[in-house]
């Protein structure tokens, strides 16, 4: 399977948890349940998972009033539409043709 695929699948999936998450931890707070660590909910949030995370707070409106999530969980979605840039410029690019070698798991020379 091509890797770009398989990473895109990867973290589409991780957002999902990530997504799950935030619905769980609000649902434990209404029924006053043991809850998911703010900090456990930032780290998943910085850890590719910024999508879930803000789709999390609007469907389920959670953290929504806490000013740390509502600056990280933006700050971290920027910074990784920042790097899905850098990494699809670097695919994209013709130039790079180590890059592309390395991707496509071929074994010859780069040049």
């Amino acid at each position: 399977m091509n890797p770009i695929l398989t990473a895109a699948a990867l973290i589409a999936a991780w957002n999902i948890v990530v997504f799950a998450l935030y619905a769980i931890d609000k649902r434990r707070a209404q029924k006053g349940a043991r809850r998911i660590s703010e900090k456990t909910l930032l780290i998943c949030t910085f850890l590719l998972g910024a999508p879930g995370a803000a789709l999390g707070m609007a469907v389920a409106r959670h953290k929504t009033r806490h000013l740390k999530f509502r600056i990280l969980v933006p700050l971290a979605l920027v910074l990784q539409l920042g790097l899905l840039g850098w990494v699809m410029r670097l695919i994209l690019t013709p130039t790079q043709k180590g890059f592309s070698q390395w991707m496509t798991g071929s074994n010859q020379s780069f040049y």
